[in-house]
């Protein structure tokens, strides 16, 4: 499982334009559902619910939203690079400018984990984050993430 197997090319958000969290999500919940087919509504609730039981926000920047969505097939992410850090309640208090929602069928606990868990790790490589916040091309920023795991067990 690499991460641009769930973040696929038209769930890359190069440039989001928003000035809070909500409108954050509901921006992101509306392109997994074009994606999906799915809610947007649906998928906005369930990324709510989540991040009411605490922040996301992860800190150098950075959220990882994230939820199982009933109806929802497969594993699925949408990455944002913000057009201006927002705050998003972070838990070293800094603005956000990289956000990655991944969203699950009910049930892949494990799954949803082990995905969660492939994200940090590629976003612990600075490089990889200066070159996601310095590229505004959506099919460059789906490639680095296509090889984050790759660039990263290199390094």
């Amino acid at each position: 499982m690499e991460l641009g197997d769930f973040f696929p090319l038209e769930a890359i958000v190069p440039s989001l334009r928003a000035n809070s969290k909500k409108q954050v999500l509901l921006e992101l919940a509306a392109r997994a559902g074009s994606v999906t087919g799915l809610s947007d509504r649906a998928i906005f609730d369930a990324l709510v619910q989540r991040e009411r039981l605490g922040t996301t926000g992860v800190g150098h920047g950075i959220a990882i939203p994230h939820a199982e969505v009933p109806g929802l097939t497969q594993m699925i992410g949408v990455f944002a690079r913000m057009e201006r850090p927002i705050d998003f309640g972070a838990t070293d208090d800094q603005t956000v400018d990289l956000i990655f929602v991944l969203l699950t069928p009910i049930g892949y606990g494990a799954d949803h984990l082990k995905a969660l868990a492939m994200i940090a790790r590629a976003l612990q490589d600075v490089r990889l984050t200066a070159k996601l916040r310095a590229t505004s091309d959506p099919a460059a920023l789906w490639a680095l993430l296509a090889h984050a795991e790759n660039s990263s067990d290199a390094a």
